[in-house]
């Protein structure tokens, strides 16, 4: 049997916005940076196959620019360290995933919440 589900344009935009509200969060509080690279893996996944295709796409880009990022920073982040010596060289890691990050994030949150979403209706399967 099919049913028939309402996914509200407030329920889509939130879902575009998601992963990038929670990873500049999560850069901006350091503490939560570690929880967030494992927690971001479900969310990236729960939304990934969205129904609405830009919802898809933001989170698409939220997740090439976060994970790119932090990606960098495991390659680059030893002979940053190394560089800068003690705390600095944390710091410095820090802020280079912050300038990445923190501004493409706001702006896509921005930008999600000034498009025009739509109501859309899909419709599911039950297993009755």
């Amino acid at each position: 049997m099919k049913v028939k589900k309402l996914i509200t344009a407030e329920q889509s935009r939130f879902s575009a916005q998601m992963f990038n509200i929670a990873s500049v969060t999560a850069t901006l509080i350091p503490p939560l940076l570690m929880i967030w690279i494992a927690a971001s893996i479900f969310v990236y996944a729960s939304i990934a196959h969205h129904p609405n295709p830009r919802t898809a796409e933001y989170n698409r880009f939220s997740g090439y620019r976060f994970y790119g990022a932090a990606g960098a920073m495991m390659v680059f982040g030893q002979p940053i360290y190394v560089l800068f010596g003690n705390w600095h060289g944390l710091v410095a890691i820090w802020a280079i995933l912050a300038i990445v990050v923190v501004p493409w994030g706001l702006w896509s949150i921005y930008k999600a919440g000034h498009e025009e979403w739509q109501d859309m209706t899909i419709e599911v399967d039950t297993n009755e």
